[in-house]
């Protein structure tokens, strides 16, 4: 039989634990002198889906910075899109380029606006998993970060809690 100091002892330890697993589940970022990258995410895909999307937040810290391009594992090809509406119709396009300039946050969620499209997946993109992704920027080259496969509502609040 446990005794009450060692019951609440582990209820204390196991509190703590889970306190910590949570802030690592939703805290993951990639710093250089240049930029910050926050909380990269995708969202889950159904089975026999040929196509998936990623998002992340880019913060350009003292210089403006430019993604020209991203490559993963996960896919054969990755393009930078813009999802806008037109009229009543959303429309998708590929883009070259996406500039953030100095002192400023772009974030892509789903929905619209900017995102990765991944391309070719070479298997689903399956919740609670991850996968290498290289971000290639204009002004420094490559960048890798891990992408956190999240529904879009928990991968959005990740990715807002971020933000001070």
């Amino acid at each position: 039989m446990l005794k009450p100091t060692t019951w609440l002892g582990g209820v204390l330890l196991v509190s703590a634990m889970s306190i910590l697993m949570a802030s690592i589940a939703v805290a993951h970022e990639v710093k250089t002198e240049a930029l910050r990258v926050a909380h990269p995410f995708a969202t889950p895909t159904p089975p026999g889906a040929a196509n998936g999307a990623a998002y992340v937040d880019i913060t350009a810290l003292s210089e403006s910075v430019t993604l020209i391009g991203a490559s993963s594992p996960a896919s054969s090809n990755v393009e930078l899109h813009d999802m806008r509406m037109d009229g009543d119709m959303m429309q998708m396009r590929h883009v070259d380029e996406i500039r953030v300039e100095a002192g400023e946050t772009y974030t892509m969620r789903p929905g619209g606006g900017f995102h990765l499209m991944l391309i070719g997946l070479t298997e689903p993109l399956k919740e609670g998993e991850r996968f290498p992704l290289t971000l290639t920027f204009a002004e420094q080259g490559d960048v890798d970060i891990e992408v956190w496969i999240q529904g879009a509502q928990e991968g959005s609040e990740a990715a807002d809690g971020h933000h001070h």
